[in-house]
């Protein structure tokens, strides 16, 4: 933990920040880019909000009190940054952020960065269908395998509130694929 501190006094340190700053990004760029993704869906809006998430992070570092890791705070970042993108893109369309998803899953075709086969698509059209905290709890267990204490401290959710959301969210999908 210690560590963690002296890289955060490097980042606020203005003769050690840019070096702190390049050493965050090639850190954390990767994991943040594939969660806000996983959010958004889109590679575009996802390098959007991933810049978003790293202004933001440099410009509230100096409020980080250490409460949880680093990591668990840029995550938090990173969610918010995403949900809020999703939120302003529904708004600005005039539709509710689920139609917005709805509407997003039926693009992913056409995105030439989604890969996926017609069983990812239907399971993200599963997960769309979720309640927002159910979504974002899915998938950061089965897509990025983060443990429930991390997204415990990323959520600010108990885990075992989070781990009743992850058992309810596999059920629903498990009974949409069933019947669709």
């Amino acid at each position: 933990m210690q560590e963690e501190k002296d890289f955060i006094q490097e980042l606020l340190n203005p003769k050690t920040q840019n070096q702190a700053f390049q050493k965050l990004l090639r850190e954390y760029q990767r994991p943040l880019y594939y969660h806000i993704r996983n959010i958004v869906l889109n590679h575009d809006d996802a390098d959007d909000v991933l810049q978003n998430t790293f202004v933001k992070v440099f410009q509230y570092l100096k409020d980080f009190k250490g409460d949880s890791k680093l990591f668990s705070w840029m995550y938090r970042i990173a969610t918010n940054e995403s949900i809020t993108f999703i939120n302003q893109k529904a708004k600005r369309n005039g539709i509710t952020s689920e139609a917005m998803q709805s509407k997003i899953v039926d693009n992913l075709r056409a995105d030439t960065y989604f890969d996926g086969s017609e069983i990812q698509l239907k399971l993200q059209k599963a997960i769309v269908l979720l309640p927002e905290k159910q979504q974002l709890v899915f998938k950061m267990r089965y897509y990025e395998e983060i443990k429930y204490e991390e997204m415990s401290e990323i959520l600010g959710t108990s885990v075992g509130a989070l781990k009743a959301s992850y058992h309810h969210a596999v059920k629903k999908i498990e009974d949409f694929m069933k019947t669709n």
